[in-house]
């Protein structure tokens, strides 16, 4: 399974918005210039979210975008599903009616063993997408990254936060 690449950029876009203060936005620009992405390729992340109402957004000189509720709120599966969707990973066309040997009108009782396994697979994948909160991404940031460095791209955002 390969995901789009602007799960990762929303993941940790979502991950810079939960720091804002209350009242608080930041601009695509200044997100795009923070990762170093093309601005209108994330302008198209940050809508996804909007629309999955993960973002607020706001218009004007200190316009942008915030979290619309808190980061202990939202999940790593909400952020994915904004951007990709809720459909399953795999979709079984059921090739297995193809087999000439099978008689005229055969009717299997259950889905094929594959598509079975795959969709397992699949719901495990969101179960642990769903246990990893927002928070959790942030906390776990706060622990790994460089006092320095987390200092400074927290003072970086609020300069250009509006």
């Amino acid at each position: 399974m390969i995901l789009k690449s602007q799960v990762e950029w929303a993941l940790h876009c979502c991950a810079i918005l939960a720091g804002l203060p209350e009242g608080r936005y930041l601009s695509t620009k200044a997100l795009a210039e923070l990762h170093g992405l093309p601005k209108e390729y994330l302008s198209k992340a940050l809508q996804s979210l909007s629309q999955a109402s993960l973002v607020d957004t706001t218009l004007g000189p200190s316009g942008g975008y915030r979290l619309a509720k808190p980061s202990s709120e939202i999940n790593f599966l909400d952020i994915v599903e904004a951007v990709e969707g809720k459909a399953r990973s795999f979709t079984c066309t059921n090739i297995r009616d193809n087999n000439p040997c099978r008689p005229a009108g055969y009717c299997d009782s259950k889905p094929c063993a594959v598509a079975r396994v795959m969709w397992e697979a699949d719901e495990a994948w969101r179960n642990t997408l769903r246990r990893v909160r927002l928070s959790d991404l942030v906390g776990t940031l706060s622990e790994e990254v460089p006092a320095e460095l987390w200092q400074s791209t927290f003072e970086w955002v609020l300069k250009r936060a509006g």
